[in-house]
């Protein structure tokens, strides 16, 4: 660090802020307003507060002027822009040639904390008043001065959009808390750097609303002309004053620790006299402990100082010019750590206030000091050095990207900003019971070849699952139903699961005000006139819900699934049999006789199979698992099944996977009854259509995704166009009937309002 470089590179002549950007807008791409939403020029007020922040919005305000076919500029000035002690410095802004539509005496003087606190109520009471006036589109404020939250605080609660200028930095002081407190309630952020981007999506901003563009000074710091460089520094400084032979000081109170920034304050004072360098010191901002430090300024003599020229205020340009040649800057402003750097001067940074900033290899930092030493010491480590150029901060392009996405707002997006918050982990009951267990159901699932039991917790997660063959006598299945469910819920407490109850899943038609199996298919064998609630309940204690496994189905998608908010939808499972389940207005339908959505006997053909229902041409008999196996082993047993690439061992039972397989292979026998059967399928939902007209149907089970597309190719030829639009698709759910069990007991158990 220090080491020697080449000769400092002469910046170039200084022309007007106007050439500048009239050139700039000859580099501006056109968008056309109709594309970004906007019928109108947007409307883009933008609110400055002091000298620093209007260096960093100047840029952008000359790029919003070249461009009138796009915009509409409105100017506020406010803070200590109309204070004289602090240099009057509204009227570098009319000397821009900008109209000045606003000016808001906001300051109240006192220079502590009260008096901040009050600029800012002031503020808040002062700016309704404007805003309503001129009706901005957008309010674009910069940076992290407490003015700055009062713009920001006003705009947001007059729903007007806010476009953030440096969002996400850190610096130090109670500036970090209110730019973030400026970022949440800004809707759009224009930041600097890379980190600060990283800053502002880790605070939970959308990085669709983030530009990346640069600090808007750098475009003028990079562009800089001015030859006449020693007509600034004599101006300032003395006739006899030579470039790098120089320092200029900036330092500003902490409000955080008023105390000991006037202490480190006298301390540099003490330490630039010593050094005796001629020096440019610019008086403190408003903050609160400026008057303390102007009066340490007084006390030291510095105003009458033959080494020392005081000042409220160098114009910008000016100020670049001064840095940009200067030995040394010392101090604690942010132009320090952040412009200075893209001219590679020498800057020792003092204290806390900017703590956190990126900076270049050209920034010393001396957190704390108890004498003039350790300032003294760092003044005679960085005087006269010079440094690479740092582009931390910015290329020299960030206006033309800022205006570009001023274009790209669009007006009819919902003013509502919204936060990408990570993903968390759900809080769990408060109720004192329940505060360490985990709110489950057990889930039962009687099938035509397995028994199961499974664990569900709340969310639709099964803990743990129990599988056995079915029984095929009354009482054997009941006796392993019991097994089963006492089993589990006695691991249930290893879980650290709380049981609310049993819900049954059963083929067959099921009275489920008695929990009572009424009559079952011939899939179950001796399932009739069957009560599944007395003696489950009487051994468990627990309640205990029993319903139709297609009713199941509609109820696991209604909490877990597709139907999840959907008001009338049904729900089909294809698997042994062909099942289903009706919700309409939000509520399971089970018919006078508790045989409502008895759907795979929906009869689509007059001569067709016969069914296991004993009728003929049911959707069942041509779509159900059963009635591919059936076709499947009528192929085998004519040698008519199995196609290369396929094979079977002698003692492997024909099923439906079989014909499913061929067909895949190019059989086209297997193809023609797969079809045969997906039309079938389709016809029925046909029928349903005309009859429920759901906005939503849902294919469940292990063949809905085979039948799928016949399904809505059939709805497309024979359905009348009024239903046609309905949406069709396969369940993705992995257990539907053990979800469905678990849904009548969470549904019940955990409601609120009966």
């Amino acid at each position: 660090m220090g080491t020697s470089a080449p000769p400092r590179r002469e910046l170039p002549a200084q022309g007007p802020h106007e050439l500048y950007f009239k050139n700039l807008s000859k580099q501006k791409q056109k968008v056309e307003m109709e594309k970004n939403g906007n019928n109108h020029k947007l409307r883009v007020c933008v609110a400055t507060c002091n000298r620093a922040d209007y260096s960093k919005l100047a840029p952008i305000m000359f790029g919003i002027k070249a461009e009138p076919q796009f915009f509409d500029l409105d100017v506020v000035v406010l803070g200590s822009h109309l204070i004289d002690d602090y240099g009057n410095t509204y009227r570098m802004i009319e000397q821009d040639d900008f109209d000045i539509h606003t000016r808001l005496h906001t300051i109240v003087r006192g220079e502590d904390e009260a008096a901040m606190v009050e600029s800012v109520g002031l503020a808040l009471v002062k700016l309704p008043d404007v805003l309503n006036r001129l009706k901005p589109d957008i309010m674009i404020v910069h940076g992290d001065r407490f003015d700055a939250l009062a713009l920001a605080t006003s705009a947001a609660l007059m729903n007007i959009r806010i476009l953030h200028i440096e969002g996400g930095e850190v610096s130090g002081t109670i500036d970090d808390s209110i730019r973030h407190a400026i970022t949440k309630l800004a809707h759009y952020h224009v930041c600097c750097t890379r980190s600060a981007e990283q800053h502002l999506i880790a605070m939970c901003e959308d990085h669709d609303r983030i530009l990346l563009a640069g600090c808007p000074s750098y475009d003028k710091l990079l562009s800089a002309k001015n030859k006449d460089y020693m007509s600034v520094i004599r101006m300032w400084l003395g006739e006899d004053v030579k470039p790098r032979d120089y320092i200029v000081a900036l330092q500003h109170p902490v409000t955080t620790d008023i105390k000991h920034s006037i202490k480190m304050f006298e301390l540099t004072l003490d330490a630039l006299i010593s050094f005796n360098k001629r020096t440019l010191v610019l008086f403190p901002n408003v903050d609160a402990g400026s008057k303390e430090m102007v009066r340490v300024m007084r006390k030291k003599g510095i105003e009458h100082h033959p080494n020392f020229r005081a000042v409220k205020h160098v114009p910008f340009d000016q100020f670049i010019q001064l840095v940009a040649h200067a030995g040394c800057m010392i101090g604690n402003s942010s132009c320090g750590v952040r412009e200075v750097g893209a001219f590679g001067t020498p800057v020792i940074n003092l204290g806390t206030r900017q703590t956190g900033r990126e900076t270049g290899e050209n920034v010393l930092h001396v957190r704390d000091a108890d004498t003039q030493d350790k300032i003294l010491h760092a003044l005679q480590l960085q005087f006269g050095k010079q440094y690479p150029c740092s582009k931390i901060y910015g290329d020299g392009n960030a206006v033309p990207r800022i205006l570009k996405f001023l274009k790209s707002i669009d007006l009819k997006e919902p003013l509502q900003k919204k936060f990408c918050f990570p993903p968390v982990k759900d809080n769990i009951s408060q109720d004192i019971d329940h505060i360490l267990e985990t709110q489950s159901a057990l889930a039962v699932d009687l099938g035509g070849t397995n028994l199961r039991v499974a664990i569900v917790s709340m969310k639709g997660e099964i803990v743990k699952k129990y599988t056995q063959l079915n029984p095929k006598t009354y009482e054997d299945r009941l006796d392993l139903i019991l097994k089963m469910c006492v089993e589990a819920a006695s691991e249930a407490v290893n879980l650290n699961c709380r049981i609310l109850g049993v819900g049954i899943s059963t083929g067959g038609r099921v009275d489920p005000r008695e929990g009572i199996v009424l009559h079952s298919t011939k899939l179950i064998q001796e399932w009739s006139s069957v009560d599944l609630r007395t003696p489950i309940s009487d051994a468990l204690h627990l309640p205990v819900w029993v319903d139709n496994d297609g009713n199941c189905a509609a109820l696991a998608e209604r909490k877990f699934g597709h139907g999840k908010g959907i008001e009338n939808f049904v729900t089909l499972i294809t698997g042994t049999g062909i099942g289903g389940g009706i919700i309409h207005q939000h509520e399971l339908i089970h018919g006078s006789s508790f045989c409502a959505a008895e759907l795979g006997h929906i009869v689509v053909s007059l001569d067709g199979p016969e069914c296991l229902c004993g009728s003929q041409g049911c959707i069942e008999a041509y779509a159900s698992g059963t009635a591919l196996q059936r076709e499947a082993k009528k192929l085998h047993d004519e040698d008519l099944l199995l196609v290369e690439g396929m094979s079977m061992k002698n003692e492997e039972v024909v099923s439906a996977a079989h014909l499913i397989q061929a067909a895949k292979l190019g059989n086209t026998k297997a193809e023609s009854i797969l079809r045969t059967a997906g039309t079938a399928l389709g016809l029925g939902v046909v029928n349903i259509l005309h009859t429920m007209n759901p906005s939503l149907v849902i294919l469940s089970g292990v063949l809905a995704s085979h039948y799928v597309n016949a399904v809505k190719d059939v709805i497309h030829r024979q359905a009348l166009s009024s239903v046609k639009t309905v949406d069709v698709v396969v369940s993705n759910l992995a257990d539907p009937a053990l979800l469905g069990a678990a849904s009548l007991v969470l549904d019940y158990t955990t409601r609120r309002i009966y």
